[in-house]
């Protein structure tokens, strides 16, 4: 554990020695205007790797101080400020971050409506609840998504699939995202319309075919898949890396929620069954189950039957599960009872016991169903009567598993308790679906004491709408020019306007401070490319590997389009970048199509810190820090560097 004072001192000497280094530099570069800029670039690095303050607020931070320069500048040595004042703003109306708020928009309609749930109970039945086959499975399906679709939207889709994958496994969220968020960008590399670099590539291409030395042959652009050998490395690489290192890199951020969600130990803990568990069993045709009932089968065994599945679909409390259900060959069975007397149910009747819940993962995660203690009240008709007289999990959708009256428990493992008449004060604990606990609360013959669970309201019926505007919005981004942002906004807009979310759950769905993180680095990007600041550091780096190999000048254009996109857009990095490398490589005598392509991929190396849109989106809902990133995403930077370089030179 660090102490407060180490904490402070070691942000105390990180300050020092970066305000050294901003005076160093301050009497290297050529003009008083990109001092400031390179001083202001050093803070924000300050303060997103000591974390000072929240990433937003330090982004934020950096932004007013931009402002403030204009006020500033006759004391700064300035003739105006680094950027103009009416400019300051326009990262809240730019076209990255309006994409953002519409796909997580889009992300949460989609959800609402049950895809999402659908998606993620499919990848669970694939790769089960290990870490080792689900990131390969969800990082691997998103890294393709994204090499035809801008890598935010492709990251957001899934970001709801992730979370219900986490809830439903245990798996904290942050051992997830961040290698999905990771391969997302990753996807982007597979084809020419991945990314907005690879997008903008040929037009740049031919542009620099003009300012061609004579004599020189124009650069061949490049067709849809001609990178895909190198993109599709660095998509594998990513997985691999992750799936061999993720345990010593991913940080593991306990779920609040997710605890609190646990029902099964929650019973467990209260009522003392420490070998508490749930399994789902599946009846072969040479059971001797075959031809009894659900109430035999738990009158027999002392264990609750809370799901079924008899070849038409899953059955939970409401949803057609009662007592007088005949086992049939190849039913399906979700048990719930103390380990000793799973055991002997496995043992004597002949089923087999899948190790994960499969089939019934859905519908008994915690995210749907669990534990909840229901009170009957003095003025409850139900008083005198049994669970049995009262169809209680037929008709309300509630397995009864204990009745506390006074000091006294009653539960299903000792039986008898569907046959005890209630009595007003008795505490009935259920296992029930949270749909049909949120029925029950309008029922004034109970009270329920539950509320701290999910109060989801699924909308199946707006399927048709949902997928319309999405397969919409979908096309609007595959083939048309339209402007990313308003093809976005189509689909988020049609969701709200065909009720898909209500305008509230649309301003819900949006994480705000990675709107305020990404909106607000937008006004230093322009400032370093305006200063001239890029320029300089382009100039200086280069000049140092003029006179070295080939490969050499190679790594250090693509080294410099990794700098550059960490710290203004990767738009801007490529804008910058392509016309110096293609000149560096007729200088070198190497192929400049190649150098162009060096920086146009090498501006997907964003990990070291989270201000790739991709990375920014997914930090809140991942719990990471900036040290997390650095962390995992250094060690990602040198692979991608290695990856990328090795494939450019072995593919051109």
């Amino acid at each position: 554990m660090i102490s407060k004072s180490n904490l402070v001192s070691k942000t105390t000497m990180g300050a020092a020695v970066f305000a050294l280094i901003a005076l160093w530099l301050a009497f290297l570069v050529p003009s008083i205007e990109i001092a400031w800029v390179v001083a202001l670039l050093l803070l924000t690095v300050y303060l997103f790797a000591f974390e000072v303050v929240g990433v937003d607020v330090a982004a934020i931070t950096v932004m007013v101080l931009l402002g403030l320069s204009s006020l500033l500048a006759p004391w700064m040595g300035l003739e105006q400020g680094l950027i103009p004042v009416a400019q300051l703003f326009n990262g809240f109306s730019s076209n990255a971050v309006m994409s953002i708020i519409a796909v997580m928009i889009i992300g949460a309609g989609l959800d609402r409506t049950g895809i999402m749930s659908q998606v993620a109970g499919f990848i669970l039945r694939v790769g089960g609840t290990t870490e080792t086959r689900i990131i390969p499975l969800i990082s691997g399906t998103v890294g393709v998504i994204s090499s035809f679709m801008q890598n935010v939207g492709a990251a957001a889709l899934f970001l709801p699939v992730v979370s219900r994958i986490s809830v439903r496994t245990g798996l904290p969220m942050s051992r997830l995202l961040m290698p999905m968020g990771f391969c997302a960008i990753l996807g982007g590399t597979i084809t020419m319309v991945g990314s907005s670099p690879l997008i903008l590539l040929n037009d740049l291409i031919l542009t620099s075919n003009q300012a061609l030395p004579a004599g020189t042959a124009p650069m061949a652009t490049f067709s849809l898949f001609e990178v895909t050998p190198v993109g599709v490395a660095l998509l594998l690489t990513g997985i691999v890396y992750f799936v061999l290192a993720g345990r010593l890199v991913l940080p593991a951020v306990v779920n609040d929620k997710l605890e609190a969600g646990d029902a099964m130990a929650y019973y467990a803990e209260t009522y003392g069954y420490s070998d508490f568990m749930v399994r789902e069993v599946h009846v072969g045709s040479s059971s001797p189950l075959i031809g009894t009932s659900v109430d035999d089968l738990e009158r027999g065994w002392r264990v609750r039957v809370i799901a079924i599945d008899k070849g038409d679909g899953v059955r939970l409390g409401a949803a057609g599960m009662d007592r007088t259900l005949g086992i049939e060959p190849n039913t399906l069975l979700g048990l719930m009872g103390d380990r000793e007397k799973c055991a002997a149910f496995v043992a004597a009747n002949r089923v087999e016991v899948r190790p994960e819940l499969e089939e019934f993962a859905e519908a008994l995660s915690p995210a749907k169903a669990g534990i909840a203690e229901i009170v009957i009240p003095p003025a409850s008709q139900h008083i005198g009567k049994t669970a049995r007289d009262l169809w209680l999990r037929k008709v309300y959708g509630l397995s009864l598993l204990a009745i506390r009256r006074g000091d006294e428990n009653f539960t299903f493992a000792v039986g008898g308790v569907r046959d005890l008449p209630f009595k007003a004060g008795d505490t009935l604990v259920v296992h029930t679906a949270w749909s049909d606990l949120a029925r029950l609360e309008q029922d004034r013959n109970f009270v329920v004491v539950t509320s701290e669970y999910p109060h989801e309201e699924l909308r199946p019926h707006k399927v048709p709408m949902a997928l319309l505007f999405f397969a919409i919005t979908l096309g609007l981004v595959l083939f048309t020019d339209l402007r990313l942002s308003v093809a976005l906004m189509t689909g988020a807009l049609g969701m709200i306007l065909t009720r898909v979310l209500s305008i509230d759950e649309a301003y819900q769905a949006v994480s705000w401070k990675t709107v305020f993180l990404l909106a607000s680095l937008i006004p230093l990007g322009l400032a370093v490319e305006s200063s001239g600041t890029a320029a300089w550091i382009a100039q200086q780096t280069l000049g140092v590997v003029g006179e070295m190999p080939v490969w050499v000048i190679q790594a250090s254009v693509a080294l410099l389009a990794t700098f550059f996109t960490l710290v203004m857009s990767n738009v801007g990095a490529t804008v910058l970048l392509v016309p110096l490398a293609v000149n560096i490589a007729l200088g070198v005598g190497a192929n400049p199509a190649v150098f162009a392509l060096t920086v146009a991929i090498a501006t997907s190396n964003s990990f070291l810190i989270p201000t790739h849109q991709v990375n920014a989106l997914l930090m809140g809902p991942g719990g990471y820090r900036v040290a997390d990133f650095m962390r995992a995403g250094g060690i990602m930077t040198v692979l991608f560097l290695v990856v990328s370089l090795s494939m450019l030179n072995l593919v051109f």
